[in-house]
């Protein structure tokens, strides 16, 4: 995987719901390593697997955003499940 700037700014995308019952909107974040802690700390798993992660003119999926998460490179520390 190429480098990737886990201090960019980054918007997020939840996945919308069948039933619109999410609260969860776009949110915008100063990190990129920020916006990955939100999506698999705080956003329940159902949504992750839809919703889009956008850096500049770049978009990562779910399954990208949990392994730039998992990565040996993101700068946070993790919480324990």
């Amino acid at each position: 995987m190429a480098a990737f700037d886990y201090n960019a700014g980054a918007g997020l995308y939840p996945c919308k719901t069948i039933n619109r019952r999410s609260r969860l909107r776009y949110k915008r974040f100063d990190s990129a390593a920020e916006a990955l802690r939100f999506a698999i700390e705080d956003m329940p798993a159902s949504l992750l697997r839809g919703s889009v992660l956008e850096i500049d003119e770049s978009r990562f999926d779910g399954m990208q955003m949990r392994k730039l998460y998992e990565a040996e490179a993101y700068p946070l520390t993790r919480r324990k499940f």
